[in-house]
């Protein structure tokens, strides 16, 4: 039989965008049984007390656009040619680097080994973070996830044209173990003979995919940086838009109008305007890279302050200048550039981006009855979200009441 765990003392930061102070935790096997003030507890007889009284409890920090994917280079023609099984074997090592980083839950939006490794998880052969997993990414011929200097037969993504064709491209996801669809409705920067700004797969080709994720429960991510491409996905149902860099008014009103998501994904083209010419990263990707961020950044204070619903994704895949473990970037890069208050962005890492992975009845807040996904960190993040880059603060990890992470 487990001991219940009593988190005693220290701030709490709810995920809701509020705080308490003389709070108290107490978890019960994998989920939360109590939360609140100190005095209002009721204390099981038999339960380990952990002194957080000089700490900061906190909802774990949920990445809901990375890939699990176990690449040593951004030249993804370099890394299509590797077997899945060194990339799995690498993807691995990637795990604890999450945990010690205070993320507790990932959203992988295309990886050809993650469906594996979230099994693996599942059996208690590996520990690491909850993860979504979208398996393989669907494109059309010569889209974003279609690696047009690879012969079609290395492509490790899921390319599909027309209805019939991406109606059972989705199909083949669920079946082979994945947790929602990832599409490109546009073209992208580390896709060698497309433009962001190019429209990709028709309206009618996306809502066959999202008929079909909504079928069995699911729902549609969709890479969308051009104008029309992320209203095409919006039009056809997707529930989430990954990146939106060129977004207009009118996209931002069916954004607000369809409960949408945006998740802006920031550190990656950070990274590779400061650091990716010393990583390999080919020229076509840094020039891209460069030609976009400043509109980026003008769109997502757009939409921010309009209100649309932010999640953060640091769209990391594991290799330098974006490797696992510094996830946390993102949280600054909201901050920093598009205005969000410290608060503000660990909602988008908690709560918000819970729904991003559909599971905001499950994750994302310090409440009752949800997983035990908790972090004791060394700090306010609430006043200053720098706290949360520096991973000798996140001094506990709790992923479903098991402590993954204890210094």
């Amino acid at each position: 039989m487990h001991k219940p765990i009593f988190l005693k003392g220290g701030n709490l930061i709810d995920g809701n965008g509020f705080i308490l102070k003389s709070a108290g935790i107490i978890i019960d096997g994998e989920r939360i049984s109590q939360v609140g003030p100190l005095s209002e507890l009721t204390i099981p007889k038999d339960v380990e007390v952990i002194d957080t009284s000089e700490y900061t409890l906190m909802p774990g920090l949920i990445d809901a656009h990375m890939h699990l994917f176990g690449v040593t280079s951004l030249n993804l023609a370099v890394a299509f040619l590797e077997p899945n099984e060194v990339l799995l074997g690498r993807a691995l090592t990637d795990l604890p680097k999450l945990i010690n980083a205070g993320f507790t839950s990932v959203r992988d939006v295309g990886s050809p080994v993650t469906i594996y490794i979230k099994q693996l998880i599942q059996e208690g052969l590996y520990q690491g973070p909850r993860i979504k997993t979208a398996y393989k990414m669907l494109t059309q011929t010569a889209g974003h996830g279609d690696l047009h200097m690879l012969p079609l037969e290395f492509n490790k993504n899921r390319v599909c044209d027309g209805v019939d064709d991406c109606r059972k491209a989705a199909r083949e996801q669920f079946r082979s173990g994945a947790d929602f669809i990832k599409i490109c409705s546009t073209g992208g920067v580390l896709s060698e003979k497309d433009d962001p700004r190019f429209s990709q797969f028709t309206i009618d080709e996306i809502k066959a995919i999202v008929y079909e994720a909504e079928a069995v429960g699911s729902f549609v991510a969709s890479h969308a940086q051009g104008t029309q491409g992320i209203k095409n996905a919006l039009i056809a149902g997707v529930k989430t838009i990954e990146h939106g860099i060129f977004i207009d008014d009118e996209g931002i009103e069916l954004m607000l109008k369809r409960d949408a998501i945006l998740v802006p994904t920031l550190s990656i083209v950070h990274r590779l305007i400061t650091e990716g010419k010393n990583h390999g990263v080919p020229e076509f990707g840094l020039r891209k890279s460069k030609k976009v961020y400043e509109i980026h950044q003008i769109n997502m204070r757009k939409a921010y302050e309009a209100g649309v619903q932010m999640a953060i994704g640091s769209d990391f895949v594991g290799c330098s200048p974006v490797p696992h473990g510094e996830n946390a970037l993102e949280l600054d890069l909201f901050v920093n550039d598009l205005g969000f208050s410290p608060m503000e962005a660990i909602v988008a890492s908690t709560k918000t981006a819970a729904k991003a992975m559909d599971m905001e009845d499950e994750i994302g807040t310090i409440e009752v009855g949800k997983y035990a996904d908790i972090l004791v960190v060394s700090g306010n993040p609430a006043e200053n979200i720098k706290v949360l880059l520096d991973t000798n603060n996140i001094k506990k990890v709790f992923v479903g009441g098991k402590l993954l992470k204890d210094i």
